[in-house]
């Protein structure tokens, strides 16, 4: 974290779903330039709230602001000013590298001559101009979530999210990613990370954990273990999840 300030601001956060109860009353703030995990078991209702943020459900009651914006009122400007990265989608595979960085990169609204150079830069970047013309199904699954992580920051934006974006690849291609989030943190990007990998949680600035749709601890990774009288953010993760119905 290296700014005092705020990207996300999240106070009271309800999410219904008929007599479901998604959220519950979350709070919580993100900083400029921070990597802030939010971890919980599948079912927590982590990606109920990601969704919030991203501008794409709106949130049943409570104040959200995002990059400066309303959820309620301004999702649309919302959706412009953040990237977003899947594990499950973020390429489509019957279109080639190039098709793809062109075809996002207009869904992220940049211009035709702005594209031009964003296309070079990237291929440039990821070292893979070479491969400019093949098909992303063709690709090994490092060098598509590499591509997807790029693809997501083209247009700059100020907040990205990124949902289990390492989910499938081995250590050593995991640890190159974070090395790439450490970049665009350096250089005052905001990254919101969910994962399963609690390795992975420890490189974060700070980590909320949801347990059956509301916050059970938020704090760094550091200060969590020493609350918690823990070896490691998996012995964390295990104490407060096990008692949730929402258990993987």
């Amino acid at each position: 974290m290296n700014s005092n300030e705020i990207v996300i601001d999240v106070q009271d956060l309800v999410k219904k779903f008929g007599q479901f109860v998604a959220n519950d009353n979350l709070t919580f703030k993100v900083y400029k330039g921070e990597i802030f995990g939010f971890l919980g078991a599948n079912g927590a209702g982590k990606t109920t709230a990601i969704r919030i943020m991203s501008g794409l459900l709106e949130p049943t009651s409570g104040k959200i602001n995002v990059a400066g914006y309303n959820a309620y009122t301004q999702r649309d400007l919302i959706k412009a000013n953040i990237g977003y990265m899947s594990q499950k989608f973020s390429l489509y595979d019957d279109l080639t590298v190039r098709e793809n960085i062109r075809f996002f990169g207009g869904i992220y609204g940049l211009s035709s001559k702005v594209l031009k150079v964003r296309i070079e830069e990237l291929l440039s970047s990821l070292k893979m101009v070479d491969f400019k013309d093949d098909l992303i199904s063709s690709l090994p699954l490092g060098w598509k979530q590499r591509l997807a992580f790029s693809i997501a920051m083209i247009h700059n934006p100020i907040i990205v999210f990124l949902d289990e974006p390492t989910g499938g690849v081995d250590p050593i291609t995991r640890r190159s990613f974070w090395e790439m989030i450490y970049n665009v943190t350096s250089q005052g990007t905001t990254v919101f990370v969910t994962t399963h990998y609690m390795d992975e949680a420890e490189y974060c600035d700070r980590l909320s954990i949801m347990v059956d749709g509301r916050i059970e601890a938020l704090d760094s990774p550091s200060n969590l273990k020493k609350k918690y009288n823990a070896n490691s953010m998996d012995e964390v993760f295990v104490m407060l999840a096990r008692n949730g119905k929402s258990v993987a």
